[in-house]
């Protein structure tokens, strides 16, 4: 049985850990607040965009623009893996590492070879670790996400779609569901089509509307497309800021009741072990008397 030193030195290491874990949940809930704002905002903002692209990629032919125009040979897939900077929230970062991974392994099963677009600390040195290609990095970079940020990983891979150097580029994030629920998605981001660009939006819509155009559908689609993209990256990027401040948020909840739970266990050991500690000083003093008695 452990010394009393030793449990009372256990139990206050404990509350120190509660401390901290009960200030981080508290901060992870003020970031949360602001992070939760922006992604509500901008969502309206983004499912417009897919309304509006997706009218107007069907009044346009197949191969209107670069953007459109499906790759007769696909043979490389870039994937844009957005994580946090930083752990302590639970599974979120691996579970996202590994629906991307989950991902690049059905594109080899296709024929394609696969590269990375990291952007968060998290997931590149997931997939350093695991032996992947990693041709752009952003490190450093969720702790103040903004649109300058997804304006240059869209144009990066804009270019290497144009340039025929990639045939799809898909983008795994984690989307923020609710408080309790940040499950990782696929998205498609190249080549762009029409019910992929607005079958969500026109479904909840239910009515079609016609539109009138000044200048023309492939003008506008020259403009409109790569900022499409642009949009669709920075979405993710707040909906995985928003998500890991919430996985954060409940790991920080867990750890603080599980501290709970192992200072009444090791308060329990604490009064064992004294009250075992005064029986044996008791045995022995009543064993002197008896001895002197003798």
């Amino acid at each position: 049985m452990p010394s009393l030193k030793d449990v009372k030195m256990k139990i206050v290491g404990v509350g120190k850990t509660k401390q901290i874990t009960k200030a981080m949940n508290m901060v992870a809930s003020a970031k949360l607040r602001g992070a939760q704002a922006r992604i509500e905002r901008f969502r309206p903002y983004a499912g417009k965009y897919r309304q509006v692209l997706a009218e107007l990629a069907r009044k346009v032919e197949d191969g209107a623009h670069p953007l459109l125009a499906e790759h007769q040979e696909k043979k490389r897939c870039a994937i844009v893996l957005v994580t946090s900077d930083r752990g302590l929230c639970g599974g979120f970062n691996a579970n996202i590492v590994n629906a991307a991974l989950k991902l690049a392994a059905e594109k080899r099963s296709e024929g394609m070879d696969v590269q990375f677009a990291c952007v968060g600390r998290k997931g590149r040195d997931a997939i350093r670790s695991a032996g992947q290609e990693i041709t752009l990095s952003y490190g450093d970079r969720m702790g103040s996400v903004d649109f300058a940020l997804a304006s240059s990983v869209a144009l990066e891979m804009i270019h290497g779609y144009e340039t025929l150097a990639l045939d799809e580029v898909w983008m795994v994030y984690g989307e923020f569901v609710s408080m309790g629920h940040q499950p990782p998605r696929n998205l498609r981001l190249l080549p762009l089509s029409a019910p992929e660009a607005g079958q969500e939006e026109e479904a909840a819509q239910g009515a079609h509307c016609e539109y009138l155009y000044e200048p023309n559908e492939e003008q506008l689609l020259a403009e409109l497309l790569p900022s499409y993209v642009k949009v669709q990256v920075y979405r993710g990027l707040l909906d995985t800021a928003a998500s890991e401040h919430a996985a954060r948020m409940a790991a920080m909840d867990n750890a603080t009741r599980n501290c709970n739970e192992m200072i009444n266990t090791l308060t329990l050991l604490y009064n064992k072990t004294r009250q075992a500690s005064i029986t044996s000083e008791l045995i022995d003093i009543v064993g002197g008397a008896e001895a002197l008695n003798g």
